[in-house]
């Protein structure tokens, strides 16, 4: 279970007053890194393409479309914490940590956290509790 945020532009277009579509900003799950949705046709590729963005006349809400403040995503994105034990893990149906991380295409990540591996959609690592991941989000 996770939670979506999205960019929605104040732009509107001056013809018809309809919205640009929201920008997906990314997915927020429980014990993972921030999924950091980067988008390089639109010149969003870091964290910091992300700020650019939120400087702007635009606001952030989260799936159930509840606001959510500039400060408040960084800290959703940047200030993350998990409750794994590494040591003390149970691998819950999995033979060993290693069998657990195949399984779910993860490595260790800091904070106690779980973090995507590099691959077909995770495309990097942030700088802290957050993955460049691309592609399609559910």
């Amino acid at each position: 279970m996770g939670t979506n945020y999205y960019l929605h532009k104040d732009d509107k277009c001056p013809c018809c007053g309809r919205s640009e579509e929201p920008l997906h900003i990314g997915k927020s799950s429980g014990g993972w890194c921030f999924s950091l949705h980067v988008i390089p046709d639109d010149e969003i590729n870091t964290l910091d393409d992300w700020r650019r963005l939120w400087s702007t006349t635009a606001r952030i809400v989260d799936e159930d479309g509840e606001a959510v403040t500039v400060a408040a995503m960084e800290k959703i994105i940047t200030q993350r914490n998990g409750i794994l034990d590494w040591d003390e893990q149970s691998w819950h149906g999995y033979s060993d940590e290693a069998h657990f991380h195949l399984a779910n295409r993860s490595e260790r990540g800091p904070n106690n956290l779980l973090r995507h591996t590099i691959g077909s959609h995770c495309i990097g690592h942030g700088d802290g509790t957050y993955d460049y991941i691309t592609g399609w989000f559910s």
